[in-house]
Parts: structure tokens; sequence; C-alpha cells
């Protein structure tokens, strides 16, 4: 099987048997509003790829002039510019690259020997997921947990201290603070790597069935294999979850402090509920709800700050493929990888609006 069809079956399945549990259990006023988004979702999918495919052929270079250099005889260029299908109409493109959309094939590179991007795909957007996921996760709990106590302590040493950090590694370009962690983890201590997914003797004995290599590790028990990928992912998961970390904690605290403001959390105390109980079961409950729906917001700037961590930890991911493809002006290749990335942000944010509109039954009216 495929690892594309397989990475479907693994994340993509569970997900939609949700949501059609969702859709059967649910009110009337959920069903229409889940039937809006999914509507609104295909035309944002279809304008942003509309958007790549212009631009793509507006600024300056081609594939052409890529693959034969400046040595490349005017018979040859035409020969190849035939051979990649660029000396058809550029209406004539746009349909092929709607259908490639539709029937999610997205045909051949127009480099790299005409390889199929779907084989390309297979094996660079588990890699671009298994690190996203983590630093989504580890984000999450350096930015809830220290924005919930910076919240508690408000005005206090440790709040302003929290606030500090979070404008500090919010600020800091994504490039740098993994150099630097690469410097003083990798280079100064030489406790983790500072580059790739597996060690390249190990991975040579692991057999890929997902691409996804702790899954893949897990199902063939090879642990030292899974220790190897755990250890290389630990610096580019953390520099990508250090950024974010900081945007989380300042919502949290912010919603918090709201949240503890209102007149049930007052009725709590004078109840004698203990203060833990009143913060972390019944504030910060209520209090996520924003922060569910950054989560949606945030998944366009997690691939963005992925194409950044891939460069910097050379992780053959998504990101660093789409960098590589945009030198060599591969149209077939760049237009893949952003119509997967924005397929990925949309479905993202419809979980995210779903999620949202169980937990706040208003913003179905």
């Amino acid at each position: 099987m495929h690892p594309l069809a397989l990475l479907f079956l693994v994340l993509g399945v569970p997900a939609l048997l949700a949501l059609v549990y969702i859709f059967l259990r649910g009110s009337e006023s959920l069903r229409r509003y889940i039937l809006v988004r999914i509507a609104l979702t295909l035309p944002m999918v279809l304008i942003l790829g509309t958007m790549v495919f212009v631009v793509l052929r507006i600024v300056p270079g081609d594939p052409v002039t890529s693959n034969l250099g400046p040595k490349g005889t005017p018979e040859l260029r035409e020969r190849l510019t035939e051979q990649l299908g660029l000396n058809e109409p550029l209406i004539v493109q746009y349909g092929e690259f709607l259908l490639d959309i539709v029937t999610l094939d997205f045909g051949e590179a127009l480099t790299s020997g005409g390889r199929p991007i779907v084989d390309e795909l297979g094996e660079r957007l588990p890699a671009t997921l298994e690190l996203v996921i983590p630093a989504t996760i580890l984000a999450l709990i350096l930015g809830i947990i220290p924005g919930t106590i910076a919240a508690v302590r408000r005005r206090k040493p440790t709040d302003y201290s929290l606030r500090m950090y979070s404008v500090i590694v919010y600020s800091m370009p994504i490039f740098w603070l993994g150099q630097l962690l690469q410097l003083f983890f990798g280079v100064h201590l030489g406790w983790l790597p500072v580059a790739g997914r597996i060690d390249p003797i190990i991975g040579s004995t692991l057999e890929r069935t997902t691409n996804l290599l702790l899954i893949d590790s897990i199902l063939e028990a090879n642990w030292s294999a899974l220790w190897s990928v755990l250890e290389h992912l630990v610096l580019p998961s953390f520099t990508l979850a250090l950024i974010l970390s900081g945007v989380f904690l300042r919502l949290t605290r912010i919603n918090v402090i709201e949240t503890l403001q209102q007149d049930y959390i007052t009725a709590s105390r004078a109840r004698g509920i203990r203060e833990r109980v009143v913060v972390y079961q019944h504030a910060l409950k209520n209090a996520m709800i924003p922060v569910i729906t950054l989560i949606g917001l945030q998944v366009a700037i997690l691939l963005a700050g992925a194409v950044l961590t891939e460069s910097v930890f050379s992780w053959p991911g998504m990101g660093r493929y789409l960098v590589d493809r945009i030198g060599l002006r591969d149209y077939t290749a760049v237009q893949s990888v952003i119509t997967m990335f924005a397929l990925l942000v949309a479905l993202v944010s419809l979980a995210v609006d779903i999620i949202y509109s169980l937990l706040d039954p208003r913003v179905k009216y």
C-alpha cells in the first residue's frame, strides 16, 4: 500500500468517522454549520492553488533553464519545453492543474527525472507531520501551564517573568534559535544529533511502512531505531514549539484572568471549593475555548515555521522539499506542496471550528 494511502487510513479515517458521528448525532443547526464550513473550505483551497499557479508563471525563471543551464541549445530547450508540457496554453495547463487537485494525483515532477509527486509526498509529508504534531503538543504544554500560573500569580514576579519569556521566545528568529540549540546541545555538549530524522546506519535496517518513523519503529519493535528517532526529533520539535509557546502563554493568561473574574468563580470560592479546583477544573476549562480557536490559526504558522526548521536541521520534510523545488522552478512540485499545505490548514481549521461549536453552542446560531 502506498504510504500516502496508509497515512490516510491511520489519521484520516478516525477523523472522518468522528465527523460523521458528530454530524448524525448533532442538532439541525450543528449539521447546517458543518455543511457550511465544508462548503467554504473547498473554494479556499481552489483560490490559493490558483494564486500559486499564476505567481509561479510570473516570477523570473523556469524549469527548462534550471534543467539545462545557460548552455542549453534552442533545440534542447524547445524539446524539453514540449516534453514538460510548458508549450501548452496557460488555460490548458490550468485545467490539468485543477484535475490534479481533484484527483490528488499531482502528476510528475518537472525535475528529478520526472518522478511521480505522489511518491515524493509519500516520503516528505509523514516527516513534516512527525515534526509538527509533537511540536504542537509541546507548544500547548509550554504555553497553557505557564499561562495559567501567570494568571494565578498576576502582577507578581512570576507573572512578569513568564510574560517577558513569552515576548522573548516569540521574537526570536526560528533559524537563529535552531542554530543556537544545535551549537549548545549538539556541538558543545554532544547530547543530541543536529540533523536528520534517524541515524543512517540504524535507518537502513528499518522497514518504512508508513514513513512515520516513530510508528514504523514501534510496529517492528525496533527499539534502537525508536530511540534514534526520538533523539533526532528533540531539537527541531523543541525549536518550533518554543517559538509558538509564547502566543499560547499570553492568550491563556488573558483568558484565565477574565474567567477568574466571573460570578460563577466567585460563587465557587464562596462555597469553600479549593482554589486549585476552581482554577484548573472550572476557570481553565472555560478559558481554553479561545485557545482552541488559536490552534487552527497557528497551523499555517507551524507549517511556515516547519519550512525554516527543516532547512536548519536538514529534516527531509515538505518544507525543505518546497525550498529546493522553488529554487529549481519546478512548477508542478511547488503547486502540489502548497496545495497539500492548503488542504492541511483547511482540514485542521474545519476540525477546530467543529470542536469549537461543540464547546460553545452559541457559534451555530
